[in-house]
């Protein structure tokens, strides 16, 4: 089976797997538990993971506090920035991307009902374009917390989080950006950008599920959500997973030194498959701004054809999605095609494809042919219904 289905999630490579587990089996001290020599190499362990994570996006270990994942950062992000004061009767202002992640979305949403805050969500083309000129006027009228990806999980459109950063910085703005999608694929600046929250996950770049990380510029502190131990500056409570902080660690020092070389590789294949696809199915379209997105990201439509009876065909030998792995199993349009307005026919019609650093030509040749050979059998049939 073919696994092209990379945005929501990546294996994890066989180094950082082999690094994994001698931290579960050999070195699994406490790093809390500082009396003997299992606590100190665990401490010391988080240490440099920190450490490679913040060079890998251009900030200080000391700003790195490791969690369960981007949802989790961008939870306590979003959540911890806030005042909560209901004697306040200036609610808070947040202004997000209508397509972020729904970490992102849902979180924004249930502190609006609560009456905490009110969301604004900012101007998007056809493409899944930013408006810069409508994110200046927002900011201008006056924010509590900007939030903007730094890539799109499912049109794969990367946003020019410097010049967003410019405009935060310029009207005081505190700015969260989910880069789950991002770091190791592209570079990050989070100092360099003035990022004040920037949230990843290791299992998009190659490391272990269940481990993140939420980087705070410094200056900056945050309200913890969960309390018992006062870990990690009193902002994160709870046991530190080692080996999942090791695996995060590892996986971006790998990303730091092999990223270039393999993004302009998966690229190629991407561009290989677009190619064939759009040879091969008539009417397909790519969606999304081809001109700025990610190096494995191929997001099509083929309208007319619903993407449930492609997935039906092709699910026992390819592994593609129909939108974003974060809504739990549950069917329904994406959110992100809704945003950018596009009609129903295309949005039934979607398919996200993820290609990665272990994607091989012959697969990538092998699924064009599966993908076409499905799109064609269903208007068959369509056809002959008619």
């Amino acid at each position: 089976m073919i696994y092209l289905d990379y945005h929501a999630t990546t294996p994890v490579d066989s180094r950082v797997a082999e690094l994994i587990l001698h931290y579960m089996t050999v070195a699994f001290g406490n790093a809390s538990s500082t009396d003997h020599k299992y606590g100190d190499e665990a401490e010391e362990a988080v240490s440099k993971s920190a450490t490679h994570v913040a060079k890998l996006v251009g900030a200080s270990p000391q700003e790195v506090i490791f969690t369960s994942g981007a949802t989790e950062g961008i939870n306590l992000a979003i959540q911890g920035s806030l005042s909560f004061d209901p004697t306040n009767r200036n609610l808070d202002r947040i202004a997000v991307l209508p397509i972020e992640h729904k970490a992102v979305l849902d979180t924004c949403h249930f502190i609006a009902k609560k009456g905490i805050a009110q969301v604004i969500n900012l101007q998007l083309d056809s493409k899944g374009r930013l408006n810069l000129d409508d994110l200046e006027k927002v900011c201008q009228s006056g924010i509590s917390l900007l939030c903007v990806m730094a890539a799109n999980n499912e049109i794969g459109n990367i946003y020019s989080i410097k010049e967003v950063g410019k405009i935060a910085q310029k009207y005081e703005i505190p700015f969260l950006c989910d880069a789950a999608q991002a770091v190791g694929k592209i570079p990050i600046k989070f100092e360099e950008w003035g990022i004040t929250y920037l949230s990843i996950s290791a299992h998009k770049l190659y490391g272990p599920k269940g481990t993140g990380a939420l980087i705070i510029r410094k200056g900056y502190h945050l309200q913890p959500i969960f309390f018992g131990g006062g870990h990690q500056k009193g902002i994160r409570s709870g046991t530190l997973n080692v080996p999942g902080i090791v695996g995060l660690g590892e996986a971006c020092r790998l990303r730091q030194l092999e990223m270039e070389a393999d993004e302009k590789a998966i690229a190629a294949k991407r561009d290989k498959l677009q190619s064939l696809l759009i040879n091969k199915i008539p009417g397909l379209i790519v969606n999304g701004d081809t001109t700025a997105r990610l190096a494995g990201n191929l997001h099509i439509s083929i309208p007319d054809i619903p993407n449930s009876a492609v997935i039906a065909r092709v699910r026992s030998k390819l592994a593609i999605s129909t939108g974003a792995a974060c809504s739990s199993g549950v069917e329904t349009p994406s959110h992100v095609l809704q945003a950018l307005g596009l009609p129903d026919n295309i949005i039934d019609g979607a398919l996200r494809i993820g290609l990665g650093k272990f994607t091989t030509e012959r697969e990538i040749d092998r699924a064009a042919e599966i993908i076409s050979n499905a799109a064609s059998q269903i208007r068959q049939a369509m056809y002959l219904e008619v």
